[in-house]
């Protein structure tokens, strides 16, 4: 099936709002991890304890890449590496209360800066962005 024009222009309207949106954020988040190392966190918060190969898959990036993100993320003091019972040649990686702390801060920070400007909204704006955001997550599954 093609896309219409008015779909590419759609589809380019959001991919740009989409990334500005997600580029302000990252400047009001107040820390000075990556992107990437912020997400990694995340996805360990979610789905850990993981061994790298796991996370490396959840983050669809390459094993060395994720050997970095936790070497720094552990040197940071935000996750732990154990033995992992099932397999001696491999680690878990989990949260420490410092990265849950840390990455409940972000979110707090984040989500006050986009509820500022959801009350400058009328109910019938917020109600359209609402609609938006459930149309935006069911896509992106």
């Amino acid at each position: 099936m093609r896309s219409s024009s008015a779909d590419l222009e759609l589809a380019s309207r959001l991919r740009h709002a989409v990334a500005r949106s997600a580029r302000r954020l990252r400047q009001e988040a107040g820390t000075d991890l990556s992107p990437s190392l912020t997400g990694a966190l995340a996805t360990i918060e979610r789905h850990g304890p993981l061994t790298p190969s796991e996370l490396a898959a959840r983050e669809r990036v390459q094993r060395p890449t994720v050997t970095r993100l936790v070497c720094r993320l552990e040197e940071e003091g935000l996750v732990t590496r154990a033995a992992d019972p099932t397999d001696g040649r491999s680690a878990l990686i989990s949260i420490t209360p410092a990265g849950a702390a840390l990455l409940a801060a972000v979110r707090t920070r984040k989500d006050a800066f986009l509820s500022e400007r959801l009350e400058a909204l009328s109910a019938a704006d917020r109600a359209t962005l609402e609609r938006a955001a459930v149309l935006l997550e069911g896509m992106l599954e």
